[in-house]
């Protein structure tokens, strides 16, 4: 009878010992791939560039800073980037990254055919295009309204100008660089449309004398030349939509004493060897939307197959911080209420030259 009552407080001890794990197995479980009960990995992310490189103060420099930013907030691994040097290098390099990361991401519109054909061989990864559309269901296209961004600065760029001419500098002729030179210039002419005249295209296809495109992202020489081109005719600003060409942009822009507006990052706080020369960068948040790519992607929730197109509304384009002492409040000022006109659709930028040459300036006030 003893015996019988030692084997059933035995056996009601076990009983109390497996609930008391079960309920520390539900207060903190396993982590999940969200496939099974097998335990969680680092997700791996990965960059591959277009050729201005990952430190072009700019595009590229920005999507590695949101990568950079996911492996200190959410615990990620960041795998070393690859830059492409050459357009044929991009499908290797794609595939390169995708064999070892879970998401890769691919900066540049120049990437859509390399990064179609990458995604479809490796159906059981994610990818990341930015600027440019995918249609393939691991896919996610995030794309940027540049237009709007930029009219900011051309409206603060024709209050800023001490000679009234000021210049544009793009990287490869292309809907997206397109887009910032229709937005820059619109935004001119809504501030003066005689200062707006250099610039205007001629027809859908020729743009004014007063933008140049260098034809790289990666040639900073290319960029300098064409800078000391335009601000030896008069230019005192130039915005450039370059890339890594910009860089060569603010050289002779310091060796001139002028100025230039600098692109998709805070430029006078990425490339502050220039920070005097820079009015005020356009920023586009690459970064932003990389980390929240990869955020979603954590969750589960990776939106692929669908297009993302970011503008003032969703606060992903607009100006930088850091703004030059030079620039008058004025500038800024009337900038922020172009923001607000925009935001709410009375004013609707033009994202290419036949826009823009439609278009019709709003009274900015």
């Amino acid at each position: 009878m003893k015996k019988r009552r030692i084997l059933s407080m035995l056996a009601a001890a076990a009983v109390v010992t497996t609930l008391f794990a079960g309920c520390g197995a539900k207060e903190n479980p396993a982590p999940s791939t969200g496939g099974g009960n097998k335990p969680a990995t680092k997700v791996k992310v990965g960059l591959v560039t277009d050729q201005g490189g990952v430190n072009d103060g700019s595009f590229n420099q920005s999507a590695r800073e949101g990568i950079e930013k996911a492996a200190k907030d959410l615990g990620i691994e960041s795998l070393n980037p690859i830059e492409s040097k050459q357009q044929d290098a991009y499908e290797p390099n794609l595939k390169t990254m995708s064999s070892t990361a879970d998401l890769t991401v691919g900066c540049g519109f120049m990437m859509q055919q390399a990064m179609d054909n990458v995604s479809k061989q490796s159906t059981d990864k994610k990818f990341l295009i930015i600027d440019s559309e995918v249609k393939n269901p691991n896919v996610l296209s995030v794309s940027f309204k540049e237009n709007e961004g930029s009219f900011l600065a051309g409206v603060a760029a024709a209050k800023a100008t001490k000679t009234g001419k000021i210049g544009f500098i793009g990287g490869k002729e292309g809907d997206v660089i397109n887009r910032f030179e229709a937005g820059f210039v619109a935004g001119i002419a809504s501030v003066n449309a005689d200062m707006a005249k250099a610039l205007m295209p001629k027809d859908a296809k020729t743009p004014g004398p007063n933008v140049i495109y260098v034809d790289s992202f990666d040639d900073q020489g290319k960029g300098y030349e064409a800078a000391k081109t335009l601000y030896n005719s008069g230019v005192d600003i130039i915005f450039h939509a370059a890339g890594g060409v910009g860089l060569g942009v603010f050289k002779a822009a310091k060796e001139m004493n002028k100025y230039a507006i600098g692109v998709d990052s805070d430029q006078a706080v990425t490339a502050p060897g220039y920070k005097d020369q820079i009015l005020f960068s356009m920023e586009k948040k690459v970064g932003v939307a990389v980390y929240n790519t990869i955020q979603d992607l954590q969750k589960g929730n990776f939106a692929g197959g669908t297009t993302k197109v970011l503008g003032i509304k969703e606060s992903a384009v607009g100006l930088a911080p850091t703004i030059n002492s030079v620039v008058p409040k004025e500038a800024t000022d009337l900038a922020n209420k172009a923001q607000d006109l925009i935001k709410a659709g009375t004013i609707v930028v033009p994202g290419t030259r036949a826009d823009l040459l439609q278009f019709k300036p709003v009274a900015i006030k």
